[in-house]
């Protein structure tokens, strides 16, 4: 798990509403364009953090595994990890954040809103009627929060691994693995799977891997790396911009 962090660059954005929530190791942000977005965003995070709580007690190993998951029926959260970590090829924890952000945006347009942005973590899950711009942060990095991508094309999700700062598990060593598919439980999990594979001392080749396995993944429309100073990319990729550090 990487940060990706919303940004209020445009005027557009300005005038909507966010909002930072912290639920123990849960932290998020949550924007939209009502009131009432926010307040179900933090009732479905809730909900959703509870629920998992009480299927791991029940099932341990879907906490502990590196493997995919059989997926549950319920509950919804489990389901959705477990679903975009099977077409990953990871442990269902790794889509964790991705699938809380991408159940609480639901929730958010059942309720009439236009923009709904969740960022759990650092990953994002976003459906809008206005742009929404992000930055990508990797700790001391020298890219971190100097560039990021202008969201248009939604619902879209956007998630990062990296091997170096985050406090996620990952066997890889790229600065930044960023994923962008239609969901955000998708991208968290590709995320791990393609920061799995970045290492060793050719920046070339570990990036080359990298983008291989992401985009062999059904469902996964861009790819992004930062490996040893270097970058690489394939697929779609949203606008990069430049972010004020």
């Amino acid at each position: 798990m990487g940060t990706n962090q919303p940004t209020e660059k445009n005027k557009l954005t300005r005038r909507l509403l966010k909002e930072s929530f912290t639920l123990k190791e849960t932290q998020c942000t949550i924007i939209s364009d009502r009131s009432q977005g926010i307040e179900v965003a933090r009732n479905s995070i809730r909900r959703s953090r509870q629920e998992l709580e009480n299927f791991i007690e029940a099932n341990p190993k879907f906490l502990y595994t590196l493997k995919p998951y059989p997926p549950p029926v319920q509950p919804p959260v489990a389901k959705m990890m477990a679903q975009a970590a099977q077409t990953a090829g990871v442990g269902p924890m790794a889509a964790v954040a991705g699938a809380v952000a991408d159940l609480a945006v639901g929730e958010m347009k059942r309720v009439g809103c236009e923009v709904a942005v969740v960022e759990d973590g650092g990953e994002i899950s976003a459906a809008s009627n206005v742009p929404v711009d992000v930055a990508v942060a990797a700790g001391d990095e020298p890219l971190s929060r100097r560039f990021g991508f202008r969201l248009t094309d939604f619902p879209i999700g956007v998630a990062t691994s990296s091997g170096r700062f985050s406090h996620a598990l990952s066997f890889g060593d790229a600065e930044a693995a960023t994923v962008f598919c239609r969901n955000a439980a998708l991208a968290d999990a590709v995320a791990t799977a393609v920061g799995n594979v970045v290492r060793g001392v050719n920046a070339d080749v570990g990036i080359k891997e990298g983008i291989k396995r992401g985009m062999g993944i059904e469902g996964v429309e861009g790819v992004l790396i930062i490996y040893l100073g270097k970058v690489g990319m394939a697929g779609k990729i949203p606008e990069i911009i430049k972010v004020d550090a």
